[in-house]
């Protein structure tokens, strides 16, 4: 089985955010893909499988299985291209745990068609400001995740949470997000999960499903540019469609090798 590991939501290696893809031929089970997940110890493992309408997708962490990956997709989309199991031209059709999601090859960025997250305001759960270090200017969760809006990129810039404090709440993670300063954005954000195994994800496509829609309707446009402001950093181009979000990336692979059921072997 072919094994990739992709940088996502980037346009050169060493920046965006890894994800492995592997490229399966047969139905393997759930344990086998979290033991081979937890090997590769990036914040996603995507499995691909191919079924008769487009492909199997599942998105592992190194400590769970999650519902919806963005970055991953795109990885798992600029594997199936690049390693010519899928003609360029043709779109492609993944049915996950969030329904079937396509992506399609859009010149220089691969376009992902991921459902709108909205968010509600909600009260700020006991222990969160304090692990984060912030005072927000709105609270809010989405499906997934907790949401916190500050008044500054140089607040979301110089966050340093305390994980340990992070890891004890009931949440699968939670997007600090601000305008941007710099003009050729319109937002930026950070994404922190050490409840899923994921201290500091460097680019969460899943966050701008939320992230997209909320920005729109503060800023009154239907398609922006973000980054996220990680360590490696990376660019998202977002389309907010009704309920849904067009997410654009761009993708390079940094490795390719082999993996069996002893393990990974370089060729």
């Amino acid at each position: 089985m072919k094994l990739l590991i992709v940088d996502a939501f980037t346009n050169r290696p060493f920046a965006g955010n890894q994800a492995a893809v592997c490229l399966l031929g047969e139905e393997r089970d759930g344990d086998w893909m979290q033991s081979v997940a937890a090997e590769m110890n990036l914040s996603e493992t995507a499995f691909v499988r191919p079924l008769a309408n487009g492909f199997e997708l599942r998105w592992f962490t190194p400590a769970i299985e999650v519902e919806l990956c963005g970055h991953a997709t795109l990885a798992a989309a600029h594997a199936l291209w690049n390693e010519e199991v899928v003609n360029a031209s043709e779109p492609i059709r993944f049915h996950s745990k969030s329904g079937v999601l396509t992506c399609r090859n859009a010149g220089e960025f691969i376009e992902l068609d991921f459902p709108a997250l909205r968010v509600e305001e909600v009260s700020p759960p006991i222990g969160l400001l304090e692990a984060l270090g912030v005072t927000p200017t709105f609270i809010g969760r989405s499906k997934f995740d907790k949401f916190v809006v500050v008044d500054s990129e140089q607040v979301v810039r110089s966050l340093n949470p305390d994980f340990t404090k992070l890891r004890q709440l009931s949440m699968r993670g939670v997007i600090v997000t601000s305008t941007s300063s710099d003009t050729r954005f319109d937002f930026v954000s950070r994404f922190f999960a050490p409840g899923v195994g994921v201290n500091e994800d460097p680019v969460t496509g899943s966050a701008h499903c939320v992230l997209a829609p909320y920005w729109g309707d503060q800023l009154g446009k239907t398609e922006m540019t973000a980054f996220q402001a990680s360590v490696r950093g990376g660019v998202v181009q977002v389309k907010v469609n009704g309920e849904r979000v067009i997410l654009g990336g761009q993708a390079v692979t940094f490795l390719k090798g082999e993996v069996s059921d002893v393990g990974c072997r370089l060729p």
